[in-house]
């Protein structure tokens, strides 16, 4: 089920700050930069902002020849590929974590032979190959109809993953665009990470913040939790 959320203002900032809120993706093995999934801006002392974290997200690819596929409503552990076919390339279900094969894609076209590596459906992840025998793809995913995350440039033969952990990071900023990927700088400035897990309503609560350079620093927690 969807996570119902509800940002609060009940901070003294006098900043006008912009809340921003977005997801690590794990499964890279270095700091890849995090795009601002929510920005929320305007919101006077005392206001609220309400918001969805949809279980399901959606997945979609463009090609090298600036075609885009549909968006798809994938789960974790939903495994697609980029394939050619009769009617051009398509975005296609392989299998899902629900069969848990281990899959060596390969697709032959115009006598060239393109293997994707073994890997197996994992409850976590979500992932897409690339089929295709030639050109790259740029590979996003949505939730709430926002960007969340995206890999570019994925060559025939390899893939994109996305694996995110039942959590959102919240901070400020300035200067930041929902939708856009952040630098390095702001990513490592914001670390509020707050569990979803178990949940299905809460409250975003902003604390903290006022004039001068001895005012607090801005507290976001988790309160009225509904468990699930």
């Amino acid at each position: 089920m969807d996570v119902k959320l509800n940002f609060i203002n009940r901070s003294s900032d006098t900043n006008n700050s912009s809340v921003v809120i977005f997801q690590k993706n794990v499964a890279t093995s270095f700091d890849e930069l995090a795009i601002a999934w929510k920005v929320i801006e305007k919101t006077g002392s005392g206001d609220s902002h309400a918001f969805h974290f949809p279980v399901f997200s959606f997945i979609g690819a463009s090609d090298s020849w600036g075609n885009h596929t549909p968006l798809q409503p994938v789960q974790n552990g939903a495994v697609l590929q980029m394939e050619l076919t009769n009617s051009g390339a398509q975005l296609l279900p392989v299998a899902s974590v629900d069969n848990a094969v281990q899959m060596d894609f390969a697709v032959t076209a115009n006598q060239q032979e393109v293997s994707i590596p073994d890997f197996a459906a994992s409850a976590e992840q979500l992932q897409v190959a690339n089929a295709l025998p030639q050109g790259a793809l740029n590979v996003s995913v949505y939730k709430d109809g926002t960007l969340l995350a995206a890999k570019t440039s994925v060559v025939p033969g390899e893939k994109a993953v996305f694996e995110f952990k039942p959590t959102i990071w919240v901070g400020v900023a300035s200067e930041v665009e929902q939708g856009q990927v952040m630098n390095s700088a702001i990513i490592s400035s914001i670390n509020t990470e707050l569990s979803l897990l178990g949940i299905a309503s809460a409250d975003i609560v902003m604390t903290g913040g006022g004039p001068g350079k001895d005012a607090p620093p801005l507290v976001f927690t988790l309160e009225n939790i509904v468990p699930a």
